[in-house]
């Protein structure tokens, strides 16, 4: 099969502008992953400040005769489309950075069987991860809930992740996966970078379970090595244009870093 083509821009050359808070990596690393390894040309709003997310979401603004207003970030600009929602703005842009499967194949329904991967990548490795520190309320500080934390965390390692990470490992034994690393087709595609920064983010909040994952999944951390080991995602995570784990998703608490 010949690999994917990949376009820096869209057709008429109109860069893309990732909108999203500064600070943490957050659901907008998802989308700056594609970018980056895709060498496209795109602006990133992390880098000025709360105020464009704030703009975008805030009470008055109504969107305009196209857009509907906005919920949260991250969105995406590319030229009249305004676009959020993780999933959706993967599903929208891995097609046009070539990311999305072998560009010569007929499988029309592939970025389906992808997204499908994306999604469940998203509900367990990062949703799920959000509760583990926010287990009643995302409104209430983390130390207003740390009691819930601990048994929520409990679960979670013991039970949530390593049942993600044995899908993901099943995955990656199955046929459709293809040859080498990779989650489907035997290319890399978005899902690929989704899982590995879902797995870069437990590593951060979990080192010693995630340690303790690795001889059983090993085809997942493989994978988080091979993403990582690439290029141009090699140049990004060293550049300061990687925001940084903080008060985020993955979020690290020495009294949640078990084992069971």
């Amino acid at each position: 099969m010949s690999a994917p083509k990949r376009q820096k821009t869209s057709k008429d050359g109109v860069p893309y502008e990732l909108i999203y808070w500064p600070g943490i990596p957050g659901r907008g690393e998802h989308v700056r992953l594609l970018l980056e390894e895709a060498g496209a040309t795109y602006t990133d709003t992390a880098h000025q400040g709360p105020d464009p997310v704030l703009s975008m979401i805030g009470a008055s603004n109504l969107g305009d005769e196209a857009n509907p207003p906005y919920l949260a970030p991250p969105m995406l600009r590319h030229g009249d489309l305004v676009i959020s929602q993780t999933p959706n703005i993967l599903m929208y842009l891995a097609p046009r950075l070539g990311l999305a499967g072998d560009s010569s194949s007929e499988d029309e329904d592939a970025i389906y069987r992808l997204n499908a991967l994306v999604l469940t990548a998203l509900d367990g490795l990062s949703n799920e991860v959000h509760d583990c520190h926010h287990p009643i309320a995302v409104s209430l500080y983390y130390e207003d809930q740390k009691e819930e934390s601990l048994r929520r965390t409990r679960d979670y390692v013991a039970n949530r992740l390593p049942k993600y990470l044995g899908y993901f490992e099943r995955v990656l034994k199955g046929k459709a996966s293809g040859e080498g690393p990779w989650l489907y087709g035997g290319h890399l595609t978005y899902a690929d970078l989704v899982l590995f920064h879902c797995v870069d983010g437990l590593k951060f909040m979990f080192p010693k379970a995630m340690k303790a994952m690795e001889k059983e999944h090993k085809g997942v951390f493989e994978l988080y090595e091979a993403v990582k080991s690439r290029p141009k995602i090699q140049e990004y995570l060293a550049s300061d244009r990687r925001q940084p784990y903080s008060q985020g998703i993955y979020r690290h608490y020495d009294e949640l870093d078990i084992t069971e």
